[in-house]
């Protein structure tokens, strides 16, 4: 009788979890806080991006570009050779 009273609690203890998180989720009221605190997000972001230094571009030939002279000294190397040197 007991172990029943104890499922029955723990089935309405779910049940209205889920109901009341559902109700208060899909409530008007919560639409509106949602939509109104990105609003306040986006102006925020506008207001912080206006204040924002712009910096001076100092990257100007920062690459330096360097011409490969392929030499012909250059001894090629074989895989199969290199393991039967060993």
């Amino acid at each position: 009788m007991f172990k029943e009273l104890k499922y029955v609690f723990y089935f309405l203890v779910i049940f209205l979890f889920i109901f009341l998180t559902g109700k208060f989720y899909f409530s008007d009221e919560n639409k509106k806080n949602y939509y109104r605190s990105i609003n306040l997000l986006n102006k925020k972001i506008d207001l912080y991006s206006l204040n924002l230094p712009i910096l001076k571009n100092n990257t100007n030939d920062v690459i330096e570009y360097v011409e490969n002279n392929v030499s012909k000294d250059k001894k090629k190397y074989q895989f199969w050779k290199l393991l039967e040197n060993d």
